[in-house]
């Protein structure tokens, strides 16, 4: 015995909302009128704090005792350059170097405020820094006050603007430290400066709209699997077996 299966159950889907749509279309167009406005990528996020009070912003930046180059560093640093120059041949180098550079196609440099921003900006390797000043002075909430870029450690103010992200080891990345120069005498400026915002309120807004895009996406309508029909199983027959015949005695047997 044969049972049909029933038909198939209609795929069931998981409709976005009109709001996530509207957030996530909104934020878009947010993170696209600020890339056209300034032709460049970016994001913006929030590192945690380094000191044990995470809430309280760091007005204090440290002095150049912390980032001390020793006397270990500089000759480990200096053995290797002595044998790198030795074992290759200058052609060797320089083949080896514009290898490097077209494989690699841009270059990603974080900015890191006082106040745990991180301001992300895509850059071509050719590009020189000072086109990172330039965006820095359209994006920084004081552009009026001085500032410069510094790496660590050891604590290094980054001051030749014309070397290009290349040559200056910012590939494929790099970590930059933001700071206002301001006379050391004039604390209340200091203080003032030092106590944030650092970014644009245009540019803050940027901040977390990635992950409402990210939920946007992930809330696209898709079809799901459709549940599986198990068929009711078929009856078992069982099949019957014929009736033995008992032997019959011959009438003229006589026990």
């Amino acid at each position: 015995m044969v049972v049909d299966a029933p038909f198939p159950l209609p795929l069931k889907r998981r409709k976005l909302t009109s709001i996530d749509s509207m957030e996530a279309e909104t934020a878009k167009a947010k993170f696209a009128a600020i890339q056209e406005k300034l032709g460049r990528e970016i994001r913006v996020f929030e590192t945690s704090a380094l000191s044990p009070s995470s809430n309280e912003v760091s007005n204090i930046e440290e002095t150049d005792d912390f980032y001390e180059f020793t006397a270990e560093d500089y000759h480990r640093i200096l053995a290797t350059k002595k044998q790198d120059k030795y074992l290759k041949t200058r052609k060797l180098r320089e083949a080896e170097e514009a290898a490097r550079r077209s494989k690699i196609t841009k270059a990603v440099i974080r900015i890191r405020f006082p106040d745990n921003h991180t301001l992300e900006v895509t850059f071509h390797p050719s590009e020189t820094i000072q086109s990172l000043i330039d965006l820095l002075a359209k994006v920084v909430a004081r552009p009026e006050l001085p500032f410069y870029i510094f790496t660590t450690p050891p604590k290094k103010q980054i001051k030749d603007m014309a070397q290009d992200f290349f040559s200056a080891g910012f590939v494929p990345g790099a970590i930059v430290y933001f700071s206002y120069d301001l006379p050391k005498g004039d604390v209340d400026d200091t203080t003032d400066a030092n106590s944030g915002p650092f970014l644009q309120e245009e540019i803050m807004s940027l901040k977390g709209l990635e992950l409402i895009i990210e939920q946007g996406q992930q809330a696209e309508p898709a079809q799901s699997a459709p549940e599986p029909v198990t068929a009711a199983p078929s009856p078992v027959v069982q099949e019957r077996k014929p009736a033995e015949k008992k032997p019959v005695k011959p009438k003229w047997l006589k026990m």
